[in-house]
């Protein structure tokens, strides 16, 4: 095999307007030397993990479904995204990361949440 091989990259990232929230995203990779070059397609299989890291203060307008994170998955089109949700009744921020590929019908899917907690140094 000429390519790197398939593997998961794991990548780290904090939420732009909520100090605090931390999360990190796995996905496949595809190997090979179209993956190599960049020129494959990466499945649309992924993981989330979404964490308090410190305190929280939540800005006083926070919009439903704002987009957090993106990373593209192929050279034409495919991303995965992570938006942010606010669930007011159990004070908890919830990240649904998805694909903007569908698979079998759906749109292949994770979430994680994240409830906002007192913090203590």
């Amino acid at each position: 095999m000429l390519g790197a091989n398939h593997r998961v990259c794991v990548e780290a990232f904090d939420d732009p307007k909520i100090p605090g929230v931390a999360c990190h995203l796995s996905q496949a990779r595809t190997g090979g030397v179209s993956g190599s070059l960049g020129l494959a397609e990466d499945p649309s299989r992924f993981s989330i993990a979404c964490r308090q890291v410190g305190p929280i203060t939540l800005p006083d307008k926070l919009k439903d479904n704002e987009e957090v994170f993106t990373a593209d998955t192929s050279i034409l089109f495919k991303e995965t995204r992570v938006v942010r949700m606010f669930d007011r009744k159990r004070n908890t921020l919830v990240y649904l990361s998805y694909s903007t590929k569908m698979v079998d019908g759906s749109p292949m899917n994770a979430v994680s949440s994240v409830p906002i907690m007192p913090w203590r140094q």
